[in-house]
């Protein structure tokens, strides 16, 4: 596995962006090898995903620890003693603390399904659809301390349609995802990613 970009996967749920991350990585259009899924959900579909394709996973359920820093020194432990090189948030439902950030700066990657700078936070789809946007989408960023507001990486477009349901909007837009998600992943391995404060550039 020389010369492949070792990845951390974190979800907390269903799972269909590790889903993508592993077919792009099957067919060789992406250059990475996921080390470790992390769950901190027991029950996560996404786990079933990894016993499928033979990924190496843990559950950290956030109730085995006693504070948020015992979970995150946790967190770090696994991801480094699986020399994860780049962490990736996949559906996990838990703010990255501070501490894990120190760990891995500027080598946390998160997708977002709006473009952000709007509607950050949960439930993104439903906040672009009750504000009556024509145009959504997804964002693929770094994490930030903040909510998702770190350094934006690609970006995909989705318009909102007037027959669209909340549903059938999240639905367009995960598929956007599922396509941005593995190139940014793949720009980063191949070394073309150049963060310069809050800007992104994409180097040929």
């Amino acid at each position: 596995m020389a010369g492949l970009l070792n990845l951390g996967v974190l979800i907390s749920g269903n799972g269909s962006n590790l889903q993508s991350i592993i077919d792009h990585i099957e067919a060789g259009s992406l250059l990475a090898v996921i080390k470790i899924v992390v769950s901190n959900n027991p029950d996560a579909f996404g786990i079933t995903r990894a016993k499928k394709h033979g990924i190496p996973f843990t559950v950290l359920k956030n109730s085995d620890f006693k504070n948020k820093e015992a979970f995150d020194v946790a967190m770090i432990k696994t991801l480094k003693d699986n020399d994860v090189e780049l962490v990736i948030l996949a559906g996990f439902m838990r703010i990255i603390s501070p501490a894990l950030l120190k760990v891995f700066p500027g080598r946390v990657m998160n997708i977002h399904p709006a473009l952000l700078p709007s509607f950050p936070g949960l439930h993104a789809q439903k906040q672009a659809f009750d504000y009556g946007v024509k145009v959504s989408g997804c964002t693929v960023h770094f994490v930030d301390e903040g909510v998702d507001t770190g350094p934006i990486i690609i970006q995909a477009a989705v318009p909102v349609l007037d027959g669209d349901t909340e549903d059938t909007l999240a639905a367009r837009i995960l598929k956007e995802e599922h396509k941005i998600y593995p190139r940014a992943i793949q720009l980063f391995a191949e070394g073309k990613i150049e963060i310069n404060g809050r800007k992104v550039r994409v180097i040929n």
